[in-house]
């Protein structure tokens, strides 16, 4: 889903240049400005992902749980 806002603008005596600079200022504005993207938990899974893995299949939250590639 593409959630960027299609900018245009509504100025009957700018320029088609004017309001192309214009356009292009917001946009750049926009991407400076966009929240950052939150980096992956280290493991692979969020905490509240594993506990919930854990207690649906019934082990503790310090078993290794049967998915793990991790040596014993």
């Amino acid at each position: 889903m593409n959630r960027r806002p299609q900018l245009r603008i509504v100025a009957p005596a700018a320029s088609p240049e004017e309001a192309a600079a214009v356009v292009a200022a917001l946009a750049r504005f926009m991407r400076e400005t966009a929240p950052t993207v939150a980096p992956a938990p280290a493991d692979g899974l969020a905490p509240w992902a594993r506990a919930a893995l854990l207690e649906g299949t019934g082990h503790g939250p310090q078993e290794r749980p049967p998915w793990s590639t991790e040596a014993p």
